[in-house]
């Protein structure tokens, strides 16, 4: 046989990669108090009516979720008067045992930083009480062994060396320029200890080339699915919990042999909070 008549050869299919769950631990607040009664985001619109009764019925769902995939949740009792406290990642930086409390930028929100830190240190934590502002897990996403963290809309970036000499961990600073990604979380989905997903238009150019030289293979999301807050998710590092109709990032997080899991949290999407931000992970 000649070479022109050769069998040619099929490229073989890259392997879809295996994924490892890990068990969590993690907090989250009943949206018993949720309404839209200020603005300060722009998702946020006190004119819309909200339904109290749907939001408890679509975050009990996302608790009901992680249960089944067997996390140990814990719950924080909420507050009348402090709607948002339901967005439970804002609550604080929990490592090693401690917990960096939240300072929050605006006015509405304020409280909820001396209550999380309350029922931190009746849960057995090691308060740290914050000197910077700064709102938690918001903005702060632990990768592996580092941290990145947002900043241009809420966390200031004084905060950033603050959590870095408590954690004992580098700090990478991420510059957020778009309002409706006001938090890092909102921009940004960690999927497990070495791989994220993220919108670049999020943010701006430096941050844009931190983020490509230290994850070239990382998920880039649609503007379409980020426009519903579909980043805003909670992975275990197999099982990916994402916001019910962000599609196309579904289909990519399974091409990476993640397990997608939709939830609908459009009830809460009014506050401007989706899964991610109804979860503070608890390490002890």
């Amino acid at each position: 046989m000649s070479i022109d008549q050769a069998t040619p050869v099929l490229a073989e299919e890259p392997a879809i990669p295996v994924r490892t769950a890990t068990k969590r631990t993690v907090l989250m607040c009943r949206p018993q108090f949720f309404t839209v009664v200020y603005r300060i985001n722009p998702w946020m619109d006190p004119a819309l009516p909200t339904d109290t009764s749907l939001a408890v019925k679509q975050w009990q769902t996302l608790h009901d979720t992680y249960v089944g995939l067997g996390f140990d949740v814990h719950l924080i009792d909420p507050i009348d008067g402090l709607p948002d406290m339901v967005y439970a990642a804002n609550g604080g930086f929990v490592i090693d045992n401690q917990a960096y409390g939240a300072k929050f930028t605006h006015v509405e929100r304020q409280p909820e930083g001396p209550a999380y830190m309350d029922w931190f240190g009746a849960n057995g934590f090691d308060v740290r009480v914050p000197v910077e502002t700064n709102e938690g897990e918001g903005d702060f996403l632990l990768v592996g062994d580092v941290i990145l963290a947002g900043t241009g809309f809420r966390s200031d970036s004084n905060s950033h060396a603050e959590l870095s000499n408590i954690a004992g961990r580098p700090v990478i600073t991420l510059r957020l320029v778009n309002p409706s990604f006001y938090h890092l979380d909102t921009a940004v989905a960690v999927l497990d200890d070495t791989n994220i997903a993220y919108l670049p238009s999020a943010f701006d150019a430096p941050s844009l080339a931190i983020l490509q030289e230290r994850y070239p293979d990382a998920v880039i999301v649609t503007e379409e699915d980020a426009a519903i807050l579909g980043l805003n998710s909670y992975s275990d590092g197999y099982n990916v919990v994402i916001a019910a109709r962000a599609k196309d990032f579904e289909r990519q997080l399974r091409a990476r042999g993640y397990n997608p899991i939709g939830v609908d949290l459009s009830e809460l999407l009014l506050g401007g909070g989706g899964v991610k931000c109804c979860t503070l992970e608890l390490r002890r």
